[in-house]
């Protein structure tokens, strides 16, 4: 993809019709109007799994977005999870068009894992004397002054409802300011992304006018832990993959048979450690081929200045793997991860046999030098020369006789990595806009990452409208999304409705 060049001077214009240093009181104050529908929004459950939660999601987001001056559409899918895209109707002459990409979706849950009733139903929380997560009341999110250390709980509450929250609340400030955005705003509300967006590519080339756009932003993810805006130009991709070992044809006595029958759990296990060193480094041939991090890419990663000792602590490790000497580096490689495992039952449930099979979910994080269906190619080639015959199902009663180590190993889904250059216009736009003052000083540098360890789908969006775009990360970085307690930082609901603002009122221009 290639670079587009900023003009220098007035190619980047700040439209801001009233000072700019009560950007952060009206940040404040507007939230506070809008966090009753934020939370009547994290109520409604939203996996993707289940169709009508995510239309019941759909037809909410279109009704918010309609009441603050968008024409909205819901573009359907024949799993019935439908996108949902609006365009502001305050169109500006001869502005450029912003396409702001956001999904609406979200990841299982555990509710017994959850320290709360329900993760659907919104839990106000601060610390304690004891540093523990005690519940508040709700009103505390209208009291003055507000605490930006309060969280709100939920599922999707960082991933990625925030955001949409965000936006709207962005909107209401430009609306109550009687002020016209300096882009023309397009949204597109994605109901399938945490099942890697399968609907998205066809929804974008079925409508691809309607989506048309001299570039798009992709608000998702963490700000860098030191709190400042952040700007992340690509991100990695990711590859799915399940490994499956065979043993006896079924469950076995561990009496009787411990000894005899090969556990094919063990077996998985030894297989797994053949894979990476002790350091967590790769050990399979070619993994790592095509990285190359030149002295430039060094110093853009040393700038982002994250503090090290800190980050582990919060992560709970006493040492982090050694594939990059920094964390920032580490992120520029592509991963080897093992994301579950299953053999026999746990817990209660436990008996005492030597199981049938063994399972390992692996996903690889793979970076633009390195395709994710080659990386399967290769652990699929590794597996082999560890000795195991590979078979497309269930082993044949021939197959149990003839190999003695027996497994099947199945591609999933792959999503490509994708990353602009970091002196790309849309980039220069973004970074002009996030410096813009919002208090009596102007905000602090943003942080600039060159690429976003999560994945979302930049590439199916490049590849259908072949636009340039950025990565505008707003939530805390300590959200838990993903897992339990997912959890949003009050303070981050402000700031990262001030970022958005100042992206609306950002003037953008280059080819």
């Amino acid at each position: 993809m290639r670079a587009l060049i900023v003009a220098v001077g007035t190619s980047l214009v700040l439209c801001h019709s009233a000072v700019a240093g009560d950007l952060e009181t009206e940040a404040t104050r507007f939230s506070q109007r809008n966090f009753a529908e934020f939370l009547e929004l994290l109520s409604m459950p939203n996996v993707a799994s289940e169709p009508r939660d995510i239309q019941r999601n759909a037809d909410f987001l279109e009704t918010a977005f309609h009441k603050r001056g968008f024409e909205v559409k819901q573009l359907g899918n024949p799993a019935q999870r439908p996108a949902v895209f609006a365009e502001y109707t305050g169109k500006v002459a001869g502005a450029r068009t912003i396409l702001f990409y956001i999904h609406f979706d979200a990841q299982p849950v555990i509710p017994g894992q959850w320290a709360q009733k329900d993760p659907f139903e919104p839990v106000v929380k601060k610390l304690d004397a004891n540093g523990q997560w005690a519940s508040v009341g709700r009103d505390q999110l209208s009291a003055e002054p507000l605490d930006p250390e309060l969280r709100v709980f939920a599922r999707a509450a960082s991933d990625d409802k925030a955001p949409i929250m965000m936006m709207l609340t962005a909107i209401d400030i430009l609306r109550a300011r009687g002020q016209s955005p300096a882009i023309n705003i397009k949204v597109i509300l994605d109901g399938e992304e945490e099942i890697s967006s399968p609907s998205l590519a066809g929804m974008a080339a079925a409508n691809h006018e309607l989506l048309a756009a001299d570039a798009f932003v992709i608000l998702d993810g963490p700000v860098h832990g030191s709190g400042r805006p952040t700007l992340a130009y690509g991100n990695r991709g990711i590859t799915q993959a399940t490994l499956t070992i065979f043993g006896p044809k079924n469950p076995l006595h561990s009496g009787h048979y411990g000894n005899y029958a090969p556990n094919p759990a063990m077996r998985l296990a030894r297989l797994l450690a053949t894979m990476k060193d002790d350091d967590g480094r790769v050990l399979i041939p070619g993994y790592y081929d095509g990285v190359e991090i030149t002295p430039a890419d060094r110093e853009v990663l040393a700038r982002t200045g994250d503090d090290e000792v800190a980050l582990r602590k919060r992560l709970g490790i006493a040492e982090s793997e050694k594939v990059g000497a920094t964390y920032q580096l580490a992120l520029q490689y592509p991963s080897l991860n093992v994301r579950g495992m299953s053999s026999a039952a746990v817990g209660d449930k436990v008996a005492n046999i030597v199981p049938s099979e063994a399972v390992a979910e692996i996903d690889m994080r793979t970076t633009p030098e390195t395709d994710g269906r080659h990386l399967f190619a290769l652990v699929r080639e590794h597996i082999e020369r560890q000795g195991f015959h590979l078979v497309d199902g269930q082993p044949t009663d021939d197959d149990r006789q003839r190999h003695v180590k027996l497994a099947s190993f199945h591609l999933g889904e792959v999503q490509a990595a994708e990353r602009m250059p970091m002196d790309s216009a849309v980039g220069q736009w973004a970074l002009h806009a996030l410096q813009s003052p919002t208090g009596p000083v102007p905000r602090a540098e943003p942080v600039r990452i060159r690429m976003m360890g999560g994945t979302v789908p930049t590439d199916v969006l490049v590849s259908a409208l072949h636009l340039p775009f950025i990565q505008v990360p707003t939530v805390n970085p300590d959200n838990n999304q993903h897992a339990r307690d997912e959890n949003l930082r009050i303070g981050n609901f402000i700031t990262g409705t001030e970022s958005i603002y100042s992206l609306l009122t950002t003037a953008f221009s280059g080819d």
